[in-house]
């Protein structure tokens, strides 16, 4: 899969390794390790998942040392079992040392939110549904968790405000009703920008098929209430279910007939793939 440029994910990088050097550096490394000391490790799956940050983890030990060497490290969407190296390092040990704890937070916070978008795309894979991101992002590392959710196979919502419409609850109470927000949505932004609608009701979606939209996000309904919601679009929006969703829950709605599912503990509560780095020599 295409990878996200340098330039985007060195200032996290850099960011992470200056608030774990602090003031002065890596205290107990350099109090141990000599300084032409050589090692080699390996970064090692202790569980089942898909990998996501391998190059944050390469840039890492880079930017610690320019010398380290990441050697046969596996793309970003390929799947591990326990045990399976992903990649392994060689170079100063210092530097290894250094930037490992910075390289495994990276590497396991980004494996764990692609692990958790693969178990809820592999459970509807039978469906036309995908499953997608939302906002729900940790500060700073929207693109990088997007991008995880890609090696996952889902697929990415907007990136941000700024990128188009979505009409949620309390933009509809502001405006006064669906047809008002849709309506000044419509007259305030360009024609090449798309624009969704969140309804919690049937009547809600009449109004909005009145008026007319994009997508409809069509927000905590059970599976049945989702297949009539399905049937009165008849293929006029993009349909998008979303709340509380898990991959258990994922199925039936992806059953129901929607287009897109969105998930937000998939970035704001992934769990953190257990991935550890193993002294070799």
């Amino acid at each position: 899969m295409r990878m996200l440029p340098r330039l985007m994910i060195e200032p996290l990088v850099r960011a992470a390794l200056l608030e774990d050097l602090g003031r002065a550096g890596d205290l107990t490394t350099d109090a141990i390790i000599p300084a032409d000391q050589e090692a080699r490790v390996a970064l090692v799956s202790r569980e089942p998942g898909v990998i996501a940050g391998g190059e944050c983890a390469r840039l890492a030990w880079e930017l610690v040392d320019p010398r380290i060497d990441v050697h046969d490290l596996l793309p970003d969407g390929s799947r591990v079992a326990p045990g399976t190296v992903i990649a392994t390092i060689t170079g100063p040990a210092r530097g290894l040392l250094t930037g490992e704890r910075v390289a495994l937070n990276f590497l396991g916070h980004l494996s764990g939110v692609a692990t958790g978008t693969a178990t809820i795309a592999d459970a509807i894979a039978h469906t036309k549904a995908r499953v997608v991101d939302t906002r729900k992002t940790l500060p700073g590392l929207r693109a990088l968790q997007k991008h995880a959710v890609l090696a996952g196979g889902g697929a990415n919502h907007r990136f941000g405000l700024d990128d188009a419409v979505l009409i949620k609850d309390n933009h509809i109470a502001a405006a006064g009703s669906v047809r008002a927000a849709v309506l000044a949505a419509k007259a305030g932004v360009g024609h090449l920008v798309k624009i969704e609608v969140e309804v919690d009701s049937l009547s809600q979606l009449s109004e909005l098929l009145e008026v007319g939209a994009d997508a409809v996000l069509l927000d905590n309904m059970g599976p049945e209430l989702l297949r009539e919601a399905v049937a009165i679009v008849d293929g006029r929006l993009i349909t998008e279910a979303s709340g509380r969703i898990t991959p258990a829950s994922a199925v039936p709605i992806a059953e129901a007939g929607v287009d897109l599912i969105s998930v937000g503990w998939l970035t704001h509560s992934a769990h953190v793939l257990d991935i550890g780095l193993d002294y070799l020599a």
